[in-house]
């Protein structure tokens, strides 16, 4: 696959939220729109009743899941050799493999793979000493024969197979020849007559003749009564003695079992151990479904082309998709403080102080002079509207509102309706536990030695905040262990009140968040912070100053 085609990803954040989601969307659209490359939107986590309320109020699908970008074998330069089919002679086998330059071709059958043999495997069954009935063990098809000895069959039935007699020369008289021919040989002549009539006597179940002898009128009928084929080629007989057992079938020779096969979705840093440890030197490799896609060797891994990918909405590394570091990182466009994101070569970095991802993305539109649908401006317009809390978080700016209102205009909506369905669509947390109520909009931060682990829930209503906390308490500990991070937090935002009940788990948890909002816990596990609403610009700044102090 060329760069040109070769899919670029947009993706959010792992637990993304709408803004996360809408971004990826919106963003891999104004690249398509540009028409620069293949971009395609993508998600490293489930999507929220939120967000999936907003996708089908707009018409959108969720974005692809990619759970982790590592390169794997699809993103190898794959030997597109066809599959063979089990009947193929020795012969073609060979030919193909000469022509391809490859020294093992696989054996598919209805795409399916069923077995591979080598040039090695060609050559032992070659310098092998055979026996007289070989033909016969191997179920050859007189097919096969006709072709691998470049001849004409000229009575009986090309698809017939050799079930049972040997291959002997017919070079002696008549006489001779009785003495060691038995019924149903396969008998290789010349151009005697004599030697031809005989073989049809003695029931031979076909006679090769060589050197493109004529073969008379009668042989010909004789042979039809009796049921004995006549296959004519323009070999001489010590050819014809080297290349009738070239015309056996590869299924005979084949290897069907403990094959050594990667999956196209199999990752090359658990595929390198594997074919250090064989001599092989290509490796077939399937599909899920055990379909035959085409070879590997060695050599293709110096090919091996990185997954491609923008960041949005995020630039800390403990956010990022798994396998991160082992892509190509083009762009990020963000919102958020810096965070531990490094990349091998320089990248384009927008990131704004504005409420949402999808202000910026909406700003580059403008720049590009490119018209928004309706759907697509409803989608954006609910991001913003999802991350400054319908413009009352602190991280809200002029910007966003402006935004807001004419993506409000392009799409039709009216905001405050909008913001009501969201937010009830996105608080239905009835049937959920209290570690996806947590995990719902969750994010890792590294602030200095400790790891930090921030959750939020937006809701309008009062009693359902109230059982969210008598939901989550009794578990915040177990959950913070769980998440392997020195505190966590979990802040239950009551968006009309403009204020935030922050749960925490951990040491020193308490004491940051005392410290850091001059407030006093009554029961040593909640705090009620009054004007605090977002995690971005008033909890993580807050936790950082504290903790680095």
């Amino acid at each position: 696959m060329s760069d040109n085609t070769k899919p670029i990803f947009v993706i959010g954040h792992k637990n993304p939220d709408t803004d996360s989601i809408a971004a990826a969307i919106s963003y891999a659209n104004l690249k398509n729109e540009k028409g620069t490359g293949h971009y395609i939107a993508a998600r490293c986590g489930n999507v929220s009743r939120e967000t999936q309320y907003v996708l089908d109020r707009f018409g959108f699908k969720a974005p692809t899941f990619i759970g982790d970008v590592r390169t794997q074998v699809r993103d190898m330069e794959l030997r597109k050799v066809e599959g063979a089919s089990k009947n193929m002679s020795l012969k073609d086998a060979w030919s193909i493999m000469k022509e391809n330059g490859v020294v093992t071709l696989c054996i598919s059958e209805d795409k399916l793979l069923t077995g591979l043999i080598t040039t090695g495997d060609i050559m032992e069954s070659y310098m092998g000493s055979y026996e007289a009935n070989t033909l016969s063990e191997a179920k050859t098809s007189y097919k096969n024969i006709v072709e691998t000895l470049d001849g004409e069959l000229l009575e009986g039935d090309i698809n017939a197979i050799v079930t049972e007699g040997k291959v002997l020369i017919g070079a002696g008289t008549p006489d001779v020849m009785e003495e060691y021919m038995a019924p149903h040989d396969i008998v290789i002549l010349g151009d005697r007559y004599e030697s031809q009539l005989c073989a049809i006597e003695m029931e031979a179940d076909a006679i090769i003749v060589c050197a493109g002898a004529k073969v008379t009128t009668t042989i010909r009928k004789l042979a039809k009564e009796r049921g004995c084929k006549v296959i004519s080629t323009p070999h001489d007989t010590f050819t014809v003695a080297r290349l009738i057992y070239q015309s056996m079938p590869i299924r005979h020779f084949m290897k069907s079992e403990n094959l050594i096969t990667f999956k196209m979705d199999d990752y090359i840093e658990d595929v390198l151990p594997v074919m250090a440890s064989t001599r092989h030197r290509y490796f077939p490799v399937v599909d899920a479904e055990g379909r035959y896609k085409g070879m590997v060797s060695r050599r293709n891994f110096l090919g091996a082309s990185k997954k491609k990918l923008i960041l949005v909405d995020h630039n800390e590394k403990s956010q990022a998709v798994n396998g991160m570091e082992s892509a190509e990182l083009l762009e990020i466009i963000d919102h958020h403080r810096l965070g531990t994101v490094t990349t091998a070569r320089p990248v384009y970095f927008r990131n704004q102080p504005l409420g949402s991802t999808c202000t910026i993305i909406y700003q580059m539109y403008q720049e590009a002079g490119i018209e928004l649908s309706p759907e697509m401006a409803g989608l954006m317009l609910a991001a913003i509207i999802s991350d400054t809390l319908l413009f009352r978080s602190p991280t809200c700016t002029e910007v966003d509102r402006m935004a807001g209102k004419l993506l409000a205009m392009i799409a039709g909506l009216d905001m405050e309706e909008l913001a009501r369905e969201m937010f009830k669509a996105g608080s239905n947390l009835v049937d959920k536990s209290p570690e996806e109520i947590v995990h719902q909009d969750y994010k890792k931060f590294n602030v200095g030695k400790s790891v930090v682990g921030i959750g939020q829930i937006s809701s309008m209503d009062s009693n359902e905040m109230e059982n969210i906390k008598n939901s989550i308490l009794p578990e915040i500990d177990k959950l913070r262990e769980r998440d392997n991070v020195d505190m966590l937090f979990f802040m239950i935002t009551n968006i009309m009140k403009e204020s935030s009940e922050v749960l925490f788990s951990g040491p020193k948890a308490e004491v940051v968040l005392e410290s850091g909002f001059s407030v006093t816990s009554k029961n040593h596990k909640s705090v009620l912070l009054s004007g605090v609403v977002s995690r971005k610009k008033q909890m993580v700044p807050t936790i950082t100053d504290i903790l680095g102090q």
